[in-house]
């Protein structure tokens, strides 16, 4: 029984340091990066708020709604060719309180050039923390 108690006080500080928001956030944006390579535009969008109130801005201005940021998907990425493979690189996970926070980073998108090319950029993320979880509300991408 000592030894537990002693291997419970050395291993809590390492379950406490992984349990953090934006470790949190970190997990949301590797399983969209996961589905998005795996051509599941479904479960990537799961790390969306499913809400009417949700914003995507990008080149070809704002889209609002879940429905229509799904639909947006789906149009310009409709095939796994056109979906290419994703990777991200997150620069800054900032909590702006303790239910919202703000993600910086960027994303490289490696396609053929037969499926519209290689195409990379920045993004800027505004997360609230749902009962399921941090979830996406305002998405800039450029």
């Amino acid at each position: 029984m000592p030894r537990l108690i002693t291997l419970a006080i050395f291993l809590l500080p390492l379950f406490l340091l992984a349990a953090t928001p934006q470790n949190d956030i970190r997990a949301l944006l590797a399983m969209q990066e996961q589905a998005w390579n795996r051509a599941d535009i479904d479960t990537f969008m799961t790390g969306y708020l499913d809400s009417p109130e949700i914003t995507f801005q990008g080149g070809s201005g704002i889209t609002r709604g879940y429905a229509a940021v799904t639909a947006r998907y789906r149009k310009n990425y409709s095939n796994p060719a056109k979906m290419g493979r994703l990777k991200f690189t997150i620069d800054e996970v900032r909590l702006v309180t303790a239910d919202t926070a703000v993600v910086l980073g960027g994303f490289a998108l490696t396609r053929t050039k037969e499926a519209g090319g290689d195409a990379s950029g920045r993004f800027s993320l505004v997360l609230v923390k749902t009962p399921k979880g941090w979830k996406i509300v305002h998405d800039h991408t450029s």
